[in-house]
């Protein structure tokens, strides 16, 4: 077969799970044709997962999907309460209270929030199929696939039974921890899943899915909370309160629960051990599988989307015929990178696992007390409140080929913080929507921030050559000035103020449309941005929010800045 019979694309996606739909949406964004092969004909009703953490909300966020977060998708959870004992009665004091409403992890997002899967992937699917550079293929199934030279040749059926051919720079497998890219492509060349933790978890659950309607008076006369005075909600209410979203131990009319899914799961802490071989590539499930304890699951196949999406870009973006190929240095990077974290996810939803599984009494009297008696430290009792997000924004370790300086504060994840543009009366606005604006091109943006305004002038005459010096990576008219102050006197309106940015306060974001759907931001720091660049004026950031370099003068960022061309350029 020759080339002309085969639709050629840059990258073909494998699966259009969360994690595939994710990484076609920043792909779209980015202008790289692509084309997503899934093997369903509609989008699973099937509700697997259930939260997502932060990292994942400001994902989504990136995704444009924002505004649905809170009036489709789901809502926030605040206090996550473990209580011990072999009794049935839930309404007791809990050893363990972490409070996951509150806005103190460093992306301006609360912790959690619950969401409804199917929902999910619908607004992720409108927005990926938004994008002229998408093709998707539903019902259709992946046959074949090879490698050879610059390219991937696979092979797909679709529901006519019809046979097509793809020629790709790039495949993604998507699809899975039983898919077809990993099962029938990696395997054979020796990629395989791992034990990921040293704490072994592999345990067979059963999930359990209702939905339930309400009982009312004329459904159920012989009702006995009727006579009190009860409402059909109110009794929802009461059978299923807020704080545990767990059943009491009452009987509820058992014809109003319909039972939607109950199927065993084999829930197991494993990782690959390559997630990349020559230009065929894993990512989610097809590269990691998590236990059930801590909503990590969907959020760590979306940090591999998007960690994975620029480098993609990167990599489409030179000619093969011009450029020698190091894309197995690229990829591999990019992998190290994730499996730092990653390893850091596991660990701490295994370790709430322990809570909730833990079965020897003498552990539990142990854990019980010694919580009990952290509670009487201020500092530890913050501390356990935080849950996993006491550890802050945990950096990167550096090691030779990541793309980023460790000796200024490179690898370090880029806080987000609300801010409002000087000048005008607009919007509260998120500042990730300001820095990677979908309109900007680099794969690297520029962040000045600014003790005061006064300090504008000199710094854009510092970054005045950027573009020259970047040779078009950094565009000039992308550069963002954000000054890391509440308000602005008067006198400043008079100043070219093009893409410069205050911070907004507390109460502007709560007053904002942002807000709306979600608590008001509590504990939020806005200086937070400002304290953790430690007082360096310029800040090169990669896509995925990873910060490359933060430099104090001029000449530190002509430095940095050619460094990162020479790895943007091979």
């Amino acid at each position: 077969m020759v080339d002309t019979d085969y639709e050629t694309t840059d990258v073909v996606i494998c699966g259009c799970g969360p994690t595939g739909a994710m990484l076609s949406t920043y792909l779209g964004r980015m202008s790289i044709p692509h084309v997503v092969i899934e093997k369903e004909p509609e989008i699973t009703t099937d509700p697997r997962g259930i939260a997502l953490d932060e990292d994942g909300i400001r994902a989504l966020q990136g995704a444009g999907i924002y505004d649905a977060l809170y009036s489709d998708i789901g809502t926030c959870m605040h206090k996550f309460k473990f209580i011990g004992g072999t009794d049935k009665v839930l309404d007791k004091k809990a050893f363990l209270e972490m409070d996951y409403g509150t806005t103190e992890g460093g992306t301006g997002h609360v912790g959690f929030i619950c969401h409804k899967q199917p929902i999910l992937e619908k607004h992720l699917r409108t927005a990926m199929t938004s994008s002229s550079f998408c093709q998707l293929q539903t019902n259709a199934t992946m046959i074949d696939m090879r490698e050879e030279g610059d390219h991937v040749y696979s092979k797909y059926r679709d529901a006519q039974g019809k046979i097509h051919n793809l020629k790709s720079r790039f495949l993604v497998g998507a699809d899975g921890k039983t898919g077809f890219t990993r099962k029938s492509f990696m395997e054979p060349l020796g990629i395989r899943m791992e034990q990921a933790h040293q704490c072994f978890y592999d345990e067979t659950w059963v999930a359990l899915n209702w939905e339930i309607s309400l009982p009312t008076e004329k459904t159920h006369p012989d009702f006995p909370l009727w006579k009190l005075g009860y409402t059909p909600q109110e009794v929802y209410d009461l059978f299923f309160p807020e704080s545990f979203r767990l059943i009491q131990d009452i009987t509820f009319p058992d014809d109003c629960i319909r039972v939607l899914r109950s199927r065993p799961f084999r829930f197991a802490a494993r990782s690959c051990n390559r997630w990349s071989h020559g230009r065929v590539i894993l990512c989610g499930d097809a590269a990691h599988v998590f236990p059930p304890f801590g909503g990590q699951g969907i959020a760590s196949g979306f940090r591999d989307a998007i960690s994975l999406a620029w480098r993609l870009v990167l990599l489409c973006r030179r000619k093969p015929s011009t450029n020698p190929s190091n894309h197995e240095q690229v990829l591999s990077a990019w992998y190290i990178e994730r499996k730092q974290q990653l390893e850091r996810s596991l660990a701490s939803t295994i370790a709430n696992g322990q809570f909730v599984t833990e079965g020897n009494p003498l552990k539990i009297f142990l854990r019980d007390w010694s919580l009990y008696f952290t509670h009487f430290i201020p500092s530890w009792r913050r501390d356990l409140r935080l849950g996993r997000r006491k550890e802050g924004m945990v950096p990167y370790r550096y090691s030779p080929g990541l793309p980023f300086n460790p000796a200024h504060k490179g690898g370090t994840f880029l806080r987000q913080v609300y801010c409002k543009s000087i000048g005008k009366s607009g919007d509260v606005l998120f500042s990730d929507d300001i820095i990677f604006e979908k309109e900007k091109k680099g794969l690297f943006q520029l962040l000045v921030y600014l003790k005061d305004v006064n300090e504008l002038t000199a710094a854009r005459e510092a970054v005045s050559r950027i573009e020259e010096t970047s040779k078009g990576e950094i565009p000039y008219a992308e550069i963002t000035y954000l000054v890391g102050k509440l308000e602005m006197e008067s006198r400043v309106l008079t100043q070219d103020t093009y893409s410069v940015y205050r911070l907004a306060t507390t109460e502007e974001f709560a007053g904002s449309h942002l807000c709306r759907g979600r608590p008001k931001p509590e504990y939020y720091d806005p200086h937070q941005l400002g304290k953790a660049l430690g007082g360096t004026k310029f800040v090169l950031v990669r896509a995925d929010r990873v910060v490359y370099a933060a430099c104090d003068d001029a000449s530190q960022l002509e430095k940095e800045v050619r460094e990162a061309v020479a790895y943007l350029r091979a």
